[in-house]
């Protein structure tokens, strides 16, 4: 499973980072799923390795403009480009009206069927390779969080022990797997002697504004993976003279202690913090890295990870137009 971000700025773009768009890609899959669409994210996609062709799904966590005021540029060029793939767009009440108004507006008719689907909080979808849940967040308008499990991996036939009963790789291995008996050299193989048990699949959040990380509640317990904003740190968030409602490195960092996250990767990042001034990212990973012991990621645009079945994460890929170790990727040692 692998996680591409795309913009990872909280509010504004800035000459380092562009707004909130988030790539997902499963395991031999050939379609994947776009969360948030900021501006400029077409020009992001378009210089990494995914392609706009085989985008299938876009999920919207909320109305902020930094979070889908892409989608108009984005579903134009699919036409232009003669990528004429169905698309479905989840998103809050609102997004349909938004579209169209864009849409009609331009005098624009996409060349692909576009279907827009309005969720509420606590429903679930199915796809092929996951089912997805949405859950609400606190922010100053609704926003959403995606609870993504991934499907189970079974039908695994231990080899292992076939072979041990002499039995190589055949067409019988095909028919167990079928659930089917199946003789060989006289004996008979029961399918259900020599299935392993599913793998459990993977699961992740990925999180819209937020400003109280522990109401995803239970949802975060032992989970895999968090994908969560992190716009200030404490210090700066409490000279504030308007407190805005956003999470803060420390109190990221206590939440997913307490929960037992396995991996957490820190985005929405407000412009401040960047790699020329006083005020760096450094600062944010520090504060989290005081309150949480488990892997941690400050995400950086293009960054790519993989979260294996092992539910480990690593970094993969840094920032396509510079090194690692001049675009200041923070990863554990």
């Amino acid at each position: 499973m692998r996680l591409i971000f795309f913009g990872t700025s909280a509010g504004k773009p800035t000459k380092e980072r562009n707004v909130s768009a988030l790539g997902l890609v499963f395991d031999q899959d050939n379609q994947w799923y776009l969360f948030d669409c900021g501006e400029a994210t077409q020009h992001q996609i378009m210089r990494s390795r995914l392609s706009v062709g085989k985008l299938s799904t876009i999920f919207i966590t909320h109305l902020h403009g930094d979070h889908y005021y892409g989608l108009p540029g984005l579903l134009s060029t699919k036409t232009l480009d003669k990528a004429l793939r169905p698309l479905t767009l989840y998103g809050p009440e609102g997004i349909r009206k938004f579209v169209q108004c864009a849409l009609d507006t331009s005098f624009d008719h996409l060349g692909y069927k576009l279907k827009i689907v309005e969720f509420k909080a606590g429903e679930t979808f199915v796809f092929d390779k996951c089912r997805i849940k949405v859950l609400p967040l606190v922010h100053s308008i609704e926003s959403y969080a995606f609870y993504i499990r991934e499907n189970d991996t079974g039908n695994r036939l231990d080899e292992s022990a076939l072979r041990a009963e002499g039995m190589k790789p055949s067409v019988l291995y095909g028919e167990l797997k079928k659930g089917r008996s199946v003789m060989f050299q006289g004996k008979k193989f029961h399918a259900k002697n020599f299935m392993l048990d599913p793998i459990p699949g993977r699961t992740l959040i990925i999180a819209g504004d937020n400003s109280e990380p522990d109401i995803l509640g239970n949802s975060l317990d032992a989970l895999d993976l968090l994908v969560h904003e992190c716009t200030y740190t404490q210090k700066v968030y409490d000279t504030l003279k308007v407190k805005v409602l956003h999470t803060t490195a420390k109190i990221l960092g206590e939440t997913a202690q307490k929960r037992q996250v396995k991996n957490l990767i820190a985005t929405h990042i407000a412009p401040r913090y960047n790699n020329k001034g006083t005020e760096n990212t450094d600062l944010i990973y520090r504060e989290i890295r005081e309150n949480y012991k488990g892997v941690l990621f400050i995400a950086e645009d293009f960054d790519e990870y993989c979260l294996g079945r092992d539910k480990v994460l690593k970094k993969i890929r840094c920032r396509t137009a510079m090194p690692a170790e001049i675009a200041g990727c923070h990863q554990d040692k």
